[in-house]
């Protein structure tokens, strides 16, 4: 893509209202994502929430667990991270049934999410059998690599 083209676009982008610009020309692309203290300062504001397995069977924010405490509610049991940078998806099409929810017991190699990575769909497998303890993401959120999405025990 000619870099004459490229910055007209980065100059288009600034002076719009968009968020974010993504160009597809044959098999070149350019994506581009321009960023506002505004949108950083909520996104740090924000608090995931996050699943876990209560007494009451009860799903316990992070919020939640913060005024109740002062602390996040700690998980204890095997990790299982995200191999990648996508979208998390609980289900395998909107609208189906979770793959797993707490406290469903999983074997070694059930399929826990998919992550979808430059438009790929990845079924991440179990690593470990046990009871699922805690779902650390919410559907369709952004994920990075090496985020925790599950706790087994």
């Amino acid at each position: 893509m000619d870099i004459r083209k490229v910055k007209k676009l980065m100059e288009m982008l600034e002076e719009s209202s968009l968020s974010e610009l993504e160009v597809i020309e044959g098999e070149e692309s350019i994506r581009l994502s321009k960023a506002s203290n505004l949108v950083t300062e909520n996104i740090i504001q924000q608090t995931p929430q996050i699943q876990t397995q209560a007494p009451a069977q009860k799903n316990i924010t992070s919020s939640e667990s913060l005024s109740e405490n002062n602390s996040i509610p700690e998980i204890s049991g095997h990790e299982v991270k995200s191999p990648m940078v996508g979208t998390f998806y609980e289900a395998p099409s909107p609208g189906s049934k979770p793959f797993v929810s707490i406290g469903d017991v999983v074997k070694k190699g059930d399929v826990l999410c998919i992550i979808e990575a430059m438009k790929m769909l990845n079924q991440i497998e179990s690593d470990k059998s046990g009871e699922v303890k805690a779902i650390l993401v919410e559907n369709a959120q952004p994920v990075e690599f090496n985020q925790v999405l599950f706790v087994i025990e």
